[in-house]
């Protein structure tokens, strides 16, 4: 058995694919994300 037959032949779980998905919005999205968790930190003053 192959390296490739074995990867063929394994069982998906559900989990996410390679290919799928807006891969910018979700990256966009996140920056997004940590920027307004930093605004927030300097806001109240815990930094």
């Amino acid at each position: 058995m192959t390296a490739h037959t074995a990867a063929a032949t394994r069982v998906r779980t559900g989990g996410p694919k390679d290919d799928d998905g807006p891969k910018t919005l979700e990256h966009v999205m996140g920056w997004t994300l940590v920027v307004v968790v930093a605004m927030l930190v300097v806001q109240l003053g815990l930094l």
